[in-house]
C-alpha cells in the first residue's frame, strides 16, 4: 500500500500553520452544521411568530364579523319594523367596517373552503342590502331579510370555527417542519461526523508522518545506522530540521569511516613492531645473547607477557573491525533455525566434552527469511559463551522454535548466571565479567547487533534458579521487517 503523501509545496510554511489549518478543517464541518442548525432553528420560529399572528389576527377578526353581522341584523330588523331611513345610515356605518373586516380575512391564508365560507358570507349580505336600500318592504320582504340574517349570522360562525381550524393547520404545519428540521440536523450530523473524522485523520497522518520520520532518522543515528537517507516531509520548519539531521548523518558516516581506517592502520602499525618485540622478548627468555640471573628472566617474562596481552587487544581491534564490517551488510535468504543451531552446536561438541559438560539441543523447524550465516554466529557466540561459563558437569541448553510471527532460538547454561550489577552492560562492547575466563568482550555485543539487524533482539531473560538464559527473537521475513522499521 502506497502511504498518502502530500506535495511539499503545498504544506504550510510552519508546524504551527499545519496546526492552525488542521483545527479549522476539523472544526469548519461542525460551524457549518451549527450555523445550518441555528438558520433552521431561526426559520422555525419566524414560521411559529407569524402563525401566532395570523391565527389571533383571523380569531379577532372573525370575532368581530360576528358583532358587526350581530348589529347590522339588529338594525335590520327595527328598519323593517319601524321604516326608519335613519337606520339605514347606520348600517351603511357598520357595513364599512364589515368590509374591512372581510378585506382582512381575505388577505390571511385561508384555504379553499374558508374562502368560500367568507366569500358566501359577503354575497348573503350584498343581497340583504339591496333589499334594505331604500325599498319599501312587505310582509314577505321582512321575513325574508329577518331569515337572511339568521343565516348570515351562522355563516359568520362558521369563519369562526373555519378560523380556530386555521391555527390547527398553522399548529400542524409547524409540527411538520419542526420533524423536517430534526431529519436534516440528524442527516447533516450522521454526514459531518465521518466528514469530522476523516478530516482529522487526514491532518492527524500529516502531522504525525513527519514526527514519525524524525523519530525513525535519530533511533538509526542512535543504532549507527548512517546508511540510510534521511528525508523529513512536512513543514518547511521541519524539512530543515531533516536537512540538519540529514548532515549529522553524514557527518557521522565520516566520522566512522575515520575511526575504521584508524583503527585498521593503527592495528595493522602495531603489529609489526609488536611482533619484534616479542621476538627479541622470547629470545632474551632463551638466553641467545648469554645466560640471564634471575631478576634479568623476571624482566623478560613481564616484558613477554605484556606483549602478549598487547597483541591480544591488537587482535581484539580487528576482530572488533571485522565484525562491525559483517553489520553492513545481510544475505537474506531462505533458511531454518533448526539447521542454523545444527550448524553452530557441532563444532563445540568436542570442546565441551574436553571440560565435562553436556550440550543439549532441541531444535524445532522454523524456516524464515534471513542471512542464515551471520544468526549461526549469533548462535556460536551464545554456545561458547555459555559453555565458558558452566561448570564441569553442566549443561548447556540449546532450543529453537516458532512463535506467532518470528523464531526463537534460546540459549541456557548451567553457571553462576549473570550478576546483577552486570544486567544492564551484558551487552556492552568490550566489557567482560570479572568472573570471565578469556574471552574477546564483544561476543554477545556482536549477536545483539546481528539479530537487531535482521529485525529482531537479544535479550536477557530474568533470572532463574541457576544459569543464565539468552533468548533471541528473529521475524520470519527480516527484509519487510526491516522495510516497516
Amino acid at each position: 500500500m502506497i502511504p498518502f503523501e502530500l506535495p511539499r509545496r503545498y504544506y504550510p510554511r510552519s508546524f504551527l500553520n499545519l496546526l492552525v489549518i488542521g483545527f479549522v478543517l476539523v472544526l469548519a464541518p461542525l460551524v457549518l452544521a451549527f450555523v445550518y442548525s441555528a438558520f433552521h432553528v431561526e426559520r422555525l420560529a419566524k414560521q411559529a411568530r407569524n402563525a401566532v399572528d395570523q391565527a389571533a389576527e383571523a380569531a379577532r377578526e372573525s370575532r368581530l364579523l360576528i358583532e358587526q353581522v350581530t348589529s347590522m341584523e339588529r338594525l335590520a330588523r327595527q328598519y323593517a319594523i319601524l321604516g326608519d331611513a335613519s337606520l339605514v345610515k347606520d348600517y351603511d356605518t357598520i357595513r364599512a367596517r364589515f368590509k374591512q373586516t372581510t378585506s382582512a380575512l381575505s388577505l390571511l391564508p385561508l384555504d379553499e373552503r374558508q374562502l368560500e365560507n367568507l366569500n358566501r358570507v359577503i354575497d348573503s349580505e350584498q343581497r340583504l342590502f339591496q333589499k334594505l336600500d331604500g325599498q319599501p318592504l312587505g310582509v314577505e320582504d321582512r321575513t325574508a331579510i329577518v331569515q337572511g340574517f339568521v343565516e348570515l349570522g351562522a355563516a359568520s360562525r362558521r369563519v369562526l370555527d373555519e378560523s380556530n381550524s386555521l391555527i390547527e393547520r398553522e399548529v400542524e404545519r409547524m409540527s411538520e417542519t419542526a420533524a423536517i428540521a430534526r431529519k436534516t440536523l440528524l442527516a447533516q450530523l450522521f454526514a459531518t461526523l465521518p466528514l469530522g473524522i476523516a478530516v482529522a485523520a487526514v491532518i492527524t497522518y500529516l502531522i504525525a508522518r513527519p514526527i514519525r520520520q524524525l523519530d525513525t532518522a535519530i533511533r538509526h543515528l542512535g543504532e549507527a545506522e548512517f546508511g540510510r537517507d534521511i528525508v523529513v516531509d512536512g513543514p518547511a520548519d521541519l524539512r530543515y530540521l531533516g536537512e540538519r539531521l540529514e548532515w549529522l548523518r553524514q557527518r557521522l558516516a565520516e566520522l566512522e569511516e575515520q575511526k575504521t581506517l584508524f583503527l585498521r592502520h593503527v592495528s595493522h602499525e602495531l603489529k609489526t613492531p609488536l611482533t619484534a618485540l616479542r621476538e627479541g622478548t622470547a629470545l632474551l627468555a632463551d638466553g641467545a645473547v648469554g645466560p640471564l640471573n634471575a631478576p634479568q628472566k623476571e624482566i623478560a617474562g613481564i616484558l613477554s607477557r605484556s606483549a602478549a596481552e598487547l597483541a591480544t587487544l591488537i587482535d581484539r581491534l580487528l576482530d572488533y573491525q571485522r565484525a562491525m564490517a559483517s553489520l553492513s551488510s545481510l544475505e537474506l535468504k531462505p533458511a531454518d533455525l533448526a539447521d542454523i543451531a545444527h550448524r553452530a552446536v557441532d563444532p563445540h561438541r568436542l570442546a565441551a566434552a574436553s571440560r565435562g559438560v553436556r550440550i543439549r539441543l532441541d531444535a524445532k523447524p522454523a524456516p524464515l527469511l534471513g542471512d542464515a550465516e551471520k544468526l549461526r554466529i549469533v548462535v556460536d557466540n551464545l554456545v561458547s559463551n555459555a559453555i565458558r561459563f558452566t561448570p564441569e558437569g553442566g549443561t548447556v541448553s540449546v532450543s529453537t522454535r516458532r512463535e506467532g510471527e518470528g523464531g526463537v532460538i534460546e540459549v541456557q547454561d548451567t553457571g553462576p548466571g549473570v550478576r546483577a550489577e552486570d544486567r544492564e552492560r551484558v551487552f556492552d562492547w568490550f566489557f567482560k565479567s570479572p568472573t570471565a575466563a578469556g574471552g574477546s568482550g564483544f561476543g554477545l555485543a556482536i549477536a545483539r547487533e546481528l539479530a537487531a539487524a535482521h529485525g529482531g533482539k537479544l535479550e536477557l531473560m530474568p533470572p532463574s534458579e541457576r544459569g543464565a538464559r539468552f533468548r533471541v527473537l528473529v521475524p520470519l521475513d527480516a527484509k519487510r521487517e526491516k522495510e516497516r522499521v
